[in-house]
């Protein structure tokens, strides 16, 4: 307020550029401080597993305590399966889902989460998909089942499918073919008749095979999916509004009993898994409503070829059902989300069969998946806040990291969390946090497919520098902009025109059919792209400078026309492959069609048309570069280089990731005039100078290192580095004493991993290393910087759930201590602590506190055995990758060098 004041007097005596100038130097300024000290809603929350539940309220303080120490900025609850049985003698027992026990419970998570200032999430059921005890299978996910039952040569009738609780025939049609495969010609509906036996109708025989064809509208009978106990039913027909109502009533409505005037902060869907759901009771009548024609004579479509006509139906099919969910599913949940105080943060892809769109529909929209190359749903969520005006968007991420349990590292965090980042996510929600019993013997409990991100982990010492890595990062990618100047159109009618009844996954509307190179060939080019779809466009308009169409077919004659108007108005339009030529949907088939493929001609094929078409995908980078300046040109190792850009008030932000696990030295050149850089530390907060020549950055880059380079009007500029003494580097890998947290002590002439001795093969936890160094006095006068190095990583095979592809000097983590104070933590390139200003002349003492993975203790016990578990509750989960439990070496390895900059 004070410099606000300030400068409002200064207006008066100051020409206007001049005070223009100052309040961005004093925006800046702001947003540095802000960087240095990010606020707390931009930390990482934590999925946290309640297993049972068989949670105390004891257990549930400390491990929020916890959370709170290792940064995090709350948790997502989830109650999922039971890992335990009740046991009297010890008083441990599997609280009874949605009960007055478990609300208690609730109740106190909430109240002690306000008290430390933490958010608290919930997942508005148990496991997923949603559904429970409450559905009856008149509510339960419904799917169209088609029996095929050959006719006989000669046959008149064949006998009826069974039809269980909850099923309903539809029609039946006689076609030339067989089980697997029918003609498209010549396929007849015939009426429906009572009784075990089905009239096959008139007609002559010809001798050719025949196959009925009975649809029936049924229910996939799909379960609960890791279900607490008490919470196993069907899952929900989320086409069908009395199902949602009838979950809201009977699970939200009693779960917000335990917030009371305090709601959580979000209630929570996880991703739509409905395998199958691809029908619903009354989606004939629907169908009819929103199409405009009938769909019954043209089921066979939905599960075979019939000609032309195919993909229009399936088309008008997929679009029926994702306008079902729309409506029936997701604005009801958000409804009632605002009606309760709350919002609704939803992983909107999947099946049923959602589009990016349908993102707008919530409030908190979260996508999955680091592949920031291609499409994702992380990106698809990203790109509809974007379009939406959604500020923040999260992740579910590290599921599945470096499988099997307890084989993450710290630096795995870091490495796919900075590709979250690269897809324009901005809040980091762990998978996750397992809650653990103190019954539980170490490394505790776990859930059968993550990583585990709890203070079990004997580098959770280091947990905190992560976590304010990654809460900076977030915060960062909050402010301004998005400069993305490339939208990809994603062909979601095209991907509907595929659709198949009986397919597991029918869902999902990106990238599907657009070939392979197109993101990668985007940002190669110096650019990075948001997808839009359909409904954006008509909503929000083309707010890009180009548009890629990737191999479109079929596309909404509206569409089109907005796209004519955007080529019009300077808007860069570029197809791969071929053009739009195709209306989506059956109705409009004859009477759009020729209008699309007269505009598409007009803009794509004429002489002077303003669009252009690449026939050769591997040509579209050269073809956009082109079109529209890069945003960012990197010389050489541009593949495993990512940048996202900010523009804020007063410049603009770069965020820079090496993706690969070698180091990158090239230049970069970014589309910035006017303005001056320097680099902001994301783990420091601290601002350096930026060495450059032109538009050139010079980009030193360790294996994944991420950095902050800040265009503004008066950045740091470059000093010339002082004068310092040359020495040679101090080796400092011999003769350490070393005493692990088990109580066993020993020395070490030589620095070697736990697991070559076979007293510490299967040691988890702590180990403290100590050594003196004595310095002589030109050392400590040299001018320079000084360095406790521990080497360089060496480069490994990519693990197939992700992380690092790296081999640490230090395995996993490290705290460093000279002479009594905290130099700082290793755990990422490049592998050193600053230890300027730390050592004297003469004798030093040298501490590092090495820490390593959960898993080697976990290698050196037998593995649970679930089999009385199971018998009592059922099968409800398989731990993974449980095969690759072995100990991995750990420790410091070396070498360990003091050196001057």
């Amino acid at each position: 307020m004070r410099m606000i004041t300030a400068l409002r007097r200064l207006a008066i005596l100051l020409p206007a550029a001049a005070v223009l100038a100052m309040a961005a130097d004093a925006d800046m300024e702001t947003l540095r401080r802000s960087f240095e000290n990010p606020p707390d809603d931009a930390r990482i929350m934590m999925r946290w597993w309640w297993f049972g539940p068989g949670v105390t309220k004891a257990e549930i303080e400390r491990e929020l305590r916890a959370m709170k120490a290792g940064g995090m900025g709350g948790a997502e609850v989830q109650p999922v399966y039971p890992m335990a049985l009740d046991d009297p003698e010890t008083g441990f027992h599997n609280i009874r889902y949605l009960s007055d026990e478990f609300l208690d419970v609730l109740r106190f998570t909430s109240e002690k989460a306000r008290e430390l200032g933490l958010r608290l999430d919930l997942t508005l059921g148990s496991g997923w998909p949603f559904g429970g005890p409450h559905i009856p299978v008149t509510q339960a996910a419904g799917m169209l089942r088609c029996d095929r039952v050959p006719v006989p040569p000669g046959a008149s009738s064949v006998r009826m499918p069974y039809l269980e609780n909850g099923e309903k025939l539809l029609a039946v049609f006689v076609a030339r073919g067989d089980a697997r495969q029918f003609a498209p010609t010549g396929i007849r509906q015939i009426p429906i008749f009572k009784g075990d036996w089905q009239l096959v109708g008139s007609g002559a025989d010809t001798g050719e095979p025949r196959v009925a064809l009975f649809f029936i509208s049924s229910r996939t009978g799909q379960m609960v999916k890791r279900a607490a106990v008490g919470a196993e039913g069907y899952v929900l027909d989320h086409y069908d509004r009395s199902a949602i109502e009838n979950h809201l009533k009977n699970v939200g409505d009693r779960l917000m009993q335990a917030f009371g005037a305090n709601p959580p902060y979000a209630v929570f869907s996880d991703s739509l898994e409905v395998f199958y759901s691809d029908w619903t009771p009354n989606l004939l009548e629907e169908f009819r409503k929103r199409r405009g024609y009938d769909l019954m004579p043209y089921l066979p479509a939905l599960i075979g070829d019939i000609g032309a006509q195919t993909g229009a139906i399936r088309h008008d099919w997929g679009k029926t059902l994702y306008e079902l969910a729309d409506d029936n599913y997701l604005r009801p949940m958000t409804e009632w989300a605002h009606l309760h105080g709350t919002r609704f943060r939803s992983q909107t892809y999947g099946m049923p069969p959602v589009t990016l769109s349908s993102n707008a529909l919530v409030d908190l929209p979260e996508g999955e998946g680091a592949q920031w190359r291609s499409f994702s749903a992380s990106r698809t969520a990203s790109s509809a806040s974007h379009l939406y005006g959604r500020p923040v968007t999260s992740s579910e991420t590290w599921t599945y990291l470096h499988s099997p349990v307890f084989r993450a590292t710290p630096l795995d965090m870091k490495a796919q969390a900075d590709l979250n980042f690269l897809e324009g996510i901005n809040q980091l929600v762990g998978h996750g946090w397992p809650y653990s019993a103190p019954e539980a013997a170490e490394p505790g409990w776990r859930f059968y497919a993550s990583a585990v991100f709890n203070d079990h982990n004997p580098w959770w010492m280091v947990m905190p520098d992560v976590t304010k890595y990654l809460q900076r990062i977030s915060f960062l990618l909050r402010q301004g902009k998005p400069v993305n100047d490339v939208a990809i159109y994603l062909a979601t009618a095209d991907n509907m025109a595929r659709y198949q009844a009986g397919r597991e996954r029918i869902g999902g509307t990106t990238g599907g059919g657009m070939g392979s190179d197109v993101a990668a060939q985007v940002l190669d080019a110096g650019f990075n792209f948001d997808s839009i779809d359909d409904e954006a466009i008509a909503q929000v308009g083309i707010p890009y400078p180009v548009l890629i169409l990737p191999n479109v077919e079929r596309m909404p004659l509206a569409t089109l026309r907005k796209i004519q108007t955007y080529a019009e108005a300077g808007g860069k339009v570029v197809a791969t492959l071929r053009t739009p030529s195709l209306a989506p949907g059956l109705a409009e088939a004859e009477s759009d069609t020729p209008r699309i493929r007269e505009l598409a001609r007009a803009l794509f094929e004429v002489a002077g048309a303003r669009g252009a078409l690449v026939k050769d995908e591997q040509s579209l980078g050269k073809e956009l570069a082109a079109l529209y300046a890069p945003d960012v040109r990197i010389g050489s190792d541009a593949a495993s280089v990512g940048v996202v850009h900010r523009k804020v008030a007063a410049g603009e932000v770069y965020f820079i990731v090496n993706t690969a696990n070698t180091p990158v030295h090239t230049q970069a050149a970014f589309r910035v005039k006017g303005l001056k850089p320097e680099w902001w530390d994301p783990f420091s907060g601290k601002r350096s100078a930026a060495r450059s020549e032109g538009a050139a950055v010079a980009l030193d880059l360790e294996p994944y290192e991420s950095r902050v380079l800040v265009y503004s009007a008066n950045a740091m500029a470059a000093a010339a580095a002082p004068a310092s003494a040359a020495h040679v580097p101090l080796d400092l890998s011999s003769d350490w004493k070393v005493a692990f947290g088990n109580g066993l002590t020993t020395e070490m002439g030589e620095l070697k991993s736990w697991t070559d001795t076979e007293e510490t093969r299967f040691f988890s936890g702590q180990a403290t290393y100590e050594k003196t160094a004595d310095l002589p006095e030109a050392w400590t006068r040299s001018g320079g910087e000084v360095y406790l190095n521990f080497g360089a990583g060496k480069p490994a095979a990519q693990n197939r759930r992700g992380g690092a592809a790296i081999e640490s000097p230090v395995r996993e983590a490290a705290r460093v201590y000279i002479n009594g104070s905290l130099a700082g933590s290793v755990w990422k390139p490049p592998y050193e602590v600053d230890a300027t200003g730390l050592l004297r002349a003469g004798s030093n003492t040298i501490r590092v506190v090495v820490a390593n993975l959960g898993i080697n203790r976990l290698a050196g016990t037998s593995l649970p055995n679930y089999r009385l578990l199971n018998l009592r509750y059922g099968e409800r989960f398989q731990e993974q990758d449980m095969q690759n439990v072995q100990p991995v070496p750990c420790g410091m390895l070396g070498p360990v060098t003091l050196t001057v900059r």
